[in-house]
């Protein structure tokens, strides 16, 4: 696939949402052509605090001796939480070379009975580094600020495609699914032909804020098979929309193809993206808006069926990321 280097991303500030009422629809029209053009922005005046920190206890995180990664291995967790290694995880069956964290709401484990769905294995809980107690609580608060910043989000985006702004309340109040990575890219080796940091793919839920370093590697398709790189932009995350919205939208909205590129030898790169999904049973409704009605549907695609339940959708890509988990943990409990 081609790649272009390109400044096509928009910057939205959300505090304009909250001037006066010609401040507000201008970001709200803003905002109705990113999530319809783009389907990527950059979001400043969140008032999200704490970024740098998140970023610093990353590297502390991936600095630890991998004995002690390795005692919470992801594969230990049946509900898909813990550390992976490089190639642990992986996009349409090639590993993907990068490190990880994965982090959802502290639950009581959930093993699902005999009928009942697949996806409750999502429910249970972390793991955590023995050796780094004051990670776990920066975590849950870091997530308790973007939950909140991501309902206010979702509630402007319906407004801006003109639908009722709490339409999307049932499924995600009390309790939506958010899960947290922390990530590490290292740097390429010897081999550049394999440059996959992250494969091509689609985020599954309904919104993405992602907290990336200086270092580069995202990059969008924003037309077919063109690649244009996102840029770093101190203080903002980058929000993507999930498969869920370009559902619910009959692909108004687009949740757009990404990947990231491995970085060059010597170069780490470090990111958080934060998932806002709804509650794990939750089914998606069509937006009851006229720019929906008259949308031309989802795009097809035979080896990524899009699927209107949460909890479905989402262990499709479970079992296709982490195989590995699914065949210690669910087969066995299902043989």
């Amino acid at each position: 696939m081609e790649r272009i280097v390109s400044n096509v991303i928009p910057v939205l500030d959300m505090e304009k949402a909250d001037g006066g009422p010609q401040s507000r629809a201008a970001f709200l029209e803003q905002l109705r052509a990113a999530v319809h053009d783009v389907g990527f922005f950059h979001l400043v005046g969140h008032k999200i605090t704490g970024s740098d920190r998140l970023l610093e206890l990353s590297r502390e995180f991936f600095a630890l001796p991998e004995q002690q990664l390795e005692e919470i291995s992801i594969l230990k967790s049946p509900h898909f939480r813990g550390y992976s290694e490089t190639g642990r995880e992986r996009t349409k069956g090639t590993p993907d070379h990068r490190r990880q964290l994965d982090i959802g709401p502290e639950l009581e484990p959930c093993v699902p009975r005999p009928g009942d769905p697949e996806y409750l294995w999502l429910a249970g809980p972390n793991q955590w580094p023995a050796s780094m107690p004051h990670l776990r609580t920066f975590i849950l608060d870091w997530a308790r600020q973007l939950t909140g910043v991501s309902y206010r989000l979702i509630r402007l985006i319906l407004a801006a495609v003109e639908t009722p702004e709490n339409f999307l309340d049932p499924v995600v109040i009390p309790d939506p699914h958010v899960h947290l990575k922390l990530l590490h890219y290292p740097g390429s080796d010897d081999t550049p032909e394999n440059t996959q940091g992250i494969g091509v793919h689609k985020d599954l839920g309904l919104l993405t804020l992602l907290l990336q370093d200086d270092q580069g590697g995202l990059q969008v398709a924003v037309e077919e098979g063109e690649f244009i790189d996102v840029p770093y932009l101190p203080g903002a995350f980058v929000v993507n929309l999930g498969e869920l919205l370009e559902v619910a939208t009959r692909g108004y909205l687009r949740a757009t193809t990404h990947r990231v590129v491995r970085p060059g030898p010597g170069v780490q790169r470090y990111s958080s993206p934060f998932f806002y999904n709804p509650c794990l049973h939750s089914t998606m409704q069509a937006l009851p808006s006229r720019l929906v009605a008259q949308a031309a549907g989802v795009a097809h695609d035979p080896g990524n069926p899009l699927l209107a339940s949460y909890g479905e959708n989402v262990m499709k890509g479970m079992r296709r990321g982490f195989p590995e988990v699914v065949a210690l943990h669910q087969s066995a409990s299902r043989a």
